[in-house]
């Protein structure tokens, strides 16, 4: 056991918004201590799966645009750095009935920060991407600048570059409790008890097992994702097949071309919830999950219908307003806070990591966070 190791910054959770927050600490030189419960990367929570959306046209609200322009720059920043792969520009297209308000939101957010986007007829659609078919009176909002996060890769190259600025993260090493130790913390796990002049809570669905403030406010749910093998692959290509959303009449989908696994991948967001204790769910994919999710293929991808190459669940966490909850702690200002991302954070975790590094070494940010502070939301 550990005792009395010291830190200016201890990171519980060091999945997508952990691991950015560690790497943005450790390279303005802090001495950041990162613990995680599992691997790292790993697949018990929202991060894996290989690959997550990134949209400028943002439908949950105007405020959105700003952060994901800041998000994917340092996507970019972090591809160079690391020198892998990180960010992936397919373009996106967001489908859905003409005049529907996912559309006109889209719409609504290109205007208004000046986002090229053309919108195209159901017919331009399947014209110009031949994978689909979908109803005469359909929409999609293309945007060219668009793509996906390639997850698992960015959160090993945010860990990698954390550690190579000095930084530390511990894996497989569950953290127990933590306590305001005068101005700063005490943290407890399964290995031993560190203090530091500041945490940052990043856990995911356990938030709310870490925080009391948190507890009963996040709500995790399971969701499945699927790879099909298309019978014409260059229907499903990154140049021919853009990342999607989909209001299809079967649901709500969103999905990615091949990728270096085979089989192009989407999911759906259930119409009832799923509802989970992170700590006691069933994670492996069931063939009613299978039955489930093929709806899409057999109703709008005709080339797109063959074998399934591989399915994964993982955990969406939703807050009471589906929005982020991005702040200090109102009664421990040393204790900052992401949580409650609603199944649509990925794609910000580099600017969340920013955000909070900025929070925790100068008390505020200068990104546009105002929208997630706590505030009278809980």
């Amino acid at each position: 056991m550990s005792q009395g190791d010291s830190y200016d910054v201890i990171v519980v959770g060091v999945g997508g918004m952990g691991s950015a927050t560690a790497y943005h600490l450790a390279e303005r030189g802090v001495d950041v201590l990162g613990i995680e419960r599992y691997d790292i990367p790993h697949t018990h929570g929202s991060s894996h799966g290989e690959s997550r959306l990134l949209r400028l046209p943002q439908t949950k609200g105007h405020e959105y645009v700003p952060l994901v322009r800041r998000a994917k720059d340092l996507w970019l920043d972090l591809e160079e750095e690391a020198g892998n792969e990180i960010f992936v520009e397919t373009g996106t297209i967001g489908i859905g009935p003409a005049g529907s308000d996912k559309i006109t939101d889209a719409v609504d957010s290109c205007d208004r920060y000046d986002i090229e986007y053309e919108l195209l007829s159901s017919e331009e659609v399947t014209d110009r991407f031949p994978a689909y078919d979908i109803p005469d009176d359909y929409q999609g909002l293309y945007q060219d600048d668009g793509g996906f996060v390639a997850s698992e890769k960015a959160i090993t190259a945010h860990v990698r570059q954390a550690q190579s600025h000095g930084g530390t993260v511990h894996a497989r090493e569950r953290v127990r409790d933590w306590e305001p130790d005068g101005d700063g913390v005490r943290v407890t796990t399964d290995r031993g008890t560190y203090t530091a002049d500041h945490l940052v809570v990043s856990s995911g669905a356990w938030a709310g097992k870490h925080l009391d403030l948190l507890s009963g406010k996040l709500q995790p749910e399971r969701r499945v994702q699927i790879w099909i093998q298309p019978e014409r692959e260059a229907d499903f290509a990154p140049e021919s097949f853009p990342g999607f959303t989909f209001q299809a009449p079967s649901g709500s989908y969103y999905g990615f071309p091949n990728y270096e696994r085979p089989g192009y991948k989407y999911g759906r967001e259930p119409e009832t919830p799923d509802v989970i204790d992170p700590d006691d769910w069933q994670d492996e994919p069931t063939l009613q999950d299978d039955e489930f999710l093929r709806r899409l293929a057999n109703d709008h991808f005709p080339t797109g219908q063959g074998p399934t190459m591989a399915m994964s669940s993982c955990i969406v966490t939703r807050s009471v307003d589906n929005h982020f909850y991005v702040d200090t702690h109102p009664e421990y200002p040393q204790v900052a806070i992401a949580a409650g991302f609603s199944g649509s954070g990925y794609k910000f975790c580099s600017v969340i990591g920013e955000s909070l590094a900025d929070i925790v070494t100068t008390g505020d940010t200068e990104n546009p966070i105002e929208k997630f502070r706590f505030g009278n939301r809980l």
